[in-house]
């Protein structure tokens, strides 16, 4: 949500004042998140992107859960708490809580399901929680619906202090297409008014953030690519495609929307590197972490940021017949950069095929991604100019920046009112 689409939204429009407010770099749903839970930045909470390499392990991992990964002391530490499908959710000691958690079989099988702690019995009252709206090419409305009905219930019926709701589905045709239809807004906004509502129901106030805003993008950066040709990345070739092997690289960089970490195995090669990545048509400029306030034990050496109309694909194969097997499906856990392809279906034929066998009790690989970044559309990460980038509604004077949002909050829970 930006000032640019709040007139679509007259739900939302009518919590209160609307002021444009600052973001953390990376502009990105969990270091956004980190950032308002706490009040400090990057450099502080350590989250500094929706993924990270760990050296210590030599992986890449994204879009963890564990709330233990925030460093610092959050927000709601000592108030009675709800907080549905916010991030960092798993083990987070509120009071009530929400958030998507799969179940893994040893055979490599998945099920769909949330971890409930509202007491509220949210999947047998709501049914399932629609896990394919939430993301991937049937991501939509139906996820926001599900989580406004949720959280409408959880306020309704445990009237906690202070509740955190998140509704997510504005992103996607925003990442799909260059002009995305108004009616996502309009889409939102109700859901919204179903939380607006119940908490008004319990007399509570309203407060409206959002984490950034998309931008039209046109030129993926193959980052990646470009560290291979220059003899810094390393990839083991194997039954199941080429793999990334991070802890034999030279330098190789985690993609994340229009920012990048680079990571440079011996400093020595830092300033090489640094050239090279300058040399890279669509990005804008390379810097060192503590520029950003990025300069966390997590981050890399460098970092890239893209230009306005650019965004950062994590793709290092040459040929897509090498490509990893994990790369034309769903994988949000083993990809090695974000991916916002899997938005996107190459055929819904060859999707319903593949369900067939999955009903068949066969064997089957859910490979329907395309290998095409020029599909996507929209991008976020930076800090846009003032319409297009995030913003916050409520009462009172409302922070500048993300960073004093905790402040805010407690500021209206010590007034009269203090829901």
């Amino acid at each position: 949500m930006t000032p640019s689409l709040l007139h679509a939204a007259p739900n939302l429009a009518a919590v209160g004042k609307a002021s444009p407010w600052k973001s953390p770099l990376p502009a990105v749903t969990a270091t956004c998140q980190a950032t308002m839970l706490t009040g400090l930045s990057p450099r502080d909470h350590g989250i500094v992107g929706n993924g990270w390499y760990y050296r210590d392990t030599q992986e890449v991992r994204f879009w963890q859960q564990a709330n233990s990964l925030i460093q610092g002391t959050k927000l709601y530490e000592g108030i009675e708490t709800a907080k549905l499908f916010w991030w960092f959710n798993q083990s987070s000691g509120v009071q009530y809580s929400a958030t998507p958690k799969p179940h893994y079989g040893c055979d490599g099988s998945k099920v769909f399901d949330i971890l409930d702690h509202t007491d509220c019995n949210l999947t047998a009252r709501l049914g399932k929680f629609p896990f394919f709206s939430f993301w991937g090419p049937g991501a939509g409305l139906a996820c926001s619906q599900w989580i406004a009905d949720a959280a409408a219930i959880v306020l309704r019926e445990k009237q906690p202090t202070l509740s955190f709701v998140y509704l997510p589905h504005l992103d996607y045709d925003f990442q799909r297409l260059a002009k995305p239809s108004l009616d996502r807004v309009r889409e939102v906004d109700d859901c919204a008014k179903k939380v607006i509502d119940a908490a008004h129901a319990i007399d509570a106030r309203v407060v409206v953030v959002s984490e950034y805003g998309l931008v039209p993008v046109d030129q993926p950066i193959l980052i990646n690519r470009s560290l291979r040709e220059a003899g810094w990345l390393t990839v083991r070739n194997g039954p199941f495609g080429e793999m990334l092997m991070p802890g034999e690289c030279e330098a190789f960089a985690v993609c994340d929307h229009q920012l990048a970490h680079v990571y440079v195995r011996q400093p020595e090669k830092v300033f090489e590197v640094e050239a090279m990545l300058k040399s890279i048509d669509g990005v804008d400029q390379v810097v060192r972490p503590e520029q950003i306030e990025l300069d966390h034990p997590r981050s890399g050496e460098l970092i890239a940021l893209a230009k306005p109309n650019a965004w950062f694909a994590y793709y290092y194969w040459f040929d897509d017949s090498l490509a990893p097997d994990f790369a034309r499906t769903v994988d949000i856990h083993r990809k090695p950069g974000y991916d916002p392809c899997e938005l996107f279906m190459t055929s819904k034929l060859r999707a319903m095929r593949k369900l067939v066998r999955k009903k068949l009790g066969l064997r089957y690989a859910m490979d329907v991604i395309p290998l095409d970044p020029s599909l996507v559309r929209g991008s976020h990460g930076l800090c846009p100019k003032v319409q297009h980038g995030p913003l916050v509604i409520g009462p009172g004077e409302s922070p500048s920046e993300m960073r004093g949002f905790p402040e805010y909050i407690r500021g209206l829970l010590r007034e009269p009112n203090n829901r």
